[in-house]
């Protein structure tokens, strides 16, 4: 595998995965809270898995992003049968109450070598890192909790998500903005040949990045780990 001075990556289901009981809890508590029409936990769990699922195509078609918040209230209208009777729910509150339930159902490391070649990459000197992220029902500033708490954060240079910058790959603005975060002391001349972005979505991760004619890496989503970038 060449060497890049700057490597940038996804995040979900290429660096980290969701850890299973946290879907679980979330399913629960809406199944407790906002089900007046008793649907059962299956259906609950299915109106997630459709609300991801649509708003990921939506914000990788339009690049832009739609937010957390308006997720979870699509959650409840859904499960209530579209009902739009949600002005009494506290958002800032409800959220609050899922970052909790992450942060104490940790997500997972995709790939026991995720740290291993995080670490080789920035131990060098001569690369620098980042994650360039779409953001879901999870926003930014939680993401960046749960970086922390696995002990990634220190091995990357800048973190930008979609739901801060209402930009979502595989927009090509996306990219430029990553483009143009590298910082230009420890990289005063780099060439778009010299960067490479790393994900597992064909559409968001490659699409975009071969858009702004930057390097990029398939993975887990084919035949290839994380580690072929040390090979």
């Amino acid at each position: 595998m060449p060497f890049y001075k700057h490597y940038s990556f996804d995040l979900w289901l290429t660096l980290i995965k969701s850890n299973p009981a946290f879907k679980t809890e979330r399913t629960k508590y809406f199944h407790a809270r906002f089900n007046s029409k008793k649907k059962t936990i299956e259906e609950v769990a299915l109106v997630f898995r459709q609300v991801d699922l649509m708003v990921n195509a939506i914000n990788e078609k339009t690049g832009k992003n739609i937010d957390a918040d308006e997720m979870y209230l699509m959650v409840i209208s859904m499960i209530n049968d579209y009902s739009t009777d949600f002005q009494e729910v506290d958002t800032e509150a409800l959220y609050l109450e899922m970052e909790t339930l992450l942060l104490n159902n940790m997500p997972l490391l995709y790939n026991p070598e995720t740290f291993t070649v995080l670490t080789a990459l920035k131990s060098s000197g001569l690369s620098t890192v980042n994650v360039l992220s779409n953001t879901g029902f999870i926003k930014g500033k939680t993401l960046r909790k749960v970086l922390s708490n696995l002990n990634l954060s220190d091995l990357l240079d800048f973190q930008l998500y979609s739901d801060e910058l209402r930009l979502s790959k595989p927009n090509p603005e996306f990219f430029k903005l990553m483009l143009n975060t590298i910082d230009p002391v420890k990289h005063p001349e780099i060439g778009l040949h010299e960067v490479i972005h790393v994900g597992d979505n064909p559409i968001a991760d490659v699409k975009g990045a071969k858009a702004m004619g930057i390097h990029t890496l398939l993975i887990n989503s084919n035949d290839l780990l994380i580690s072929h970038l040390l090979s």
